[in-house]
């Protein structure tokens, strides 16, 4: 039973870091362009975020390299902010953008940029390791309603469920 456990457990933890078919993450990624605050302007539902809104995701270097993630919303329900403190690393290729992140211990999820104005780095498109995680980051806390239709329907496109997003609140 062990011998069988140690054998999937890697399998496992690796389909959380795994690209969604079909997908493939921007290239000629720039980390240091990347860097700072960025704002959930749409996303996917998940428990970890429900009913969050000024949403927000501050990216900031280590000292071991890595990328500090700083991600906080605030809970309307319980008039408080929520904030979640982990870090990122690359899969590979730095100029690819895709990273693997980590909010609890050695358990990693994929973070895998899709989309990106590659010349201002005003936004992005996110996905995890299935089409089930998506978000729509930018720099500031609206973009405009062409350019989030256009990233909606890319994301459409590739297979994720947008018409269940959620547009968040500022």
């Amino acid at each position: 039973m062990i011998k069988r456990l140690l054998f999937f457990i890697p399998i496992l933890i690796s389909a959380c870091v795994n690209i969604p078919e079909n997908v493939s993450p921007v290239t000629g990624f720039n980390i240091d362009q990347y860097l700072g605050t960025w704002y959930e302007i749409a996303r996917l539902d998940h428990s970890f975020e429900r009913g969050l809104e000024r949403v927000t995701a501050e990216y900031s270097l280590r000292d071991d390299g890595g990328i500090k993630v700083v991600n906080r919303g605030f809970d309307p329900e319980k008039n408080r902010w929520k904030e979640t403190i982990g870090k990122a690393y690359f899969l590979g290729d730095s100029n690819l953008g895709r990273l693997k992140v980590s909010f609890w211990g050695p358990f990693y999820g994929a973070y895998n940029i899709i989309d990106l104005d590659k010349k201002n780095y005003s936004y992005s498109l996110v996905c995890g390791p299935n089409k089930s995680y998506l978000w729509i980051l930018a720099r500031e806390p609206h973009i405009e309603e062409s350019l989030k239709s256009e990233l909606i329907n890319k994301a459409k496109a590739l297979g994720f469920e947008t018409d269940k997003m959620i547009h968040v609140t500022h």
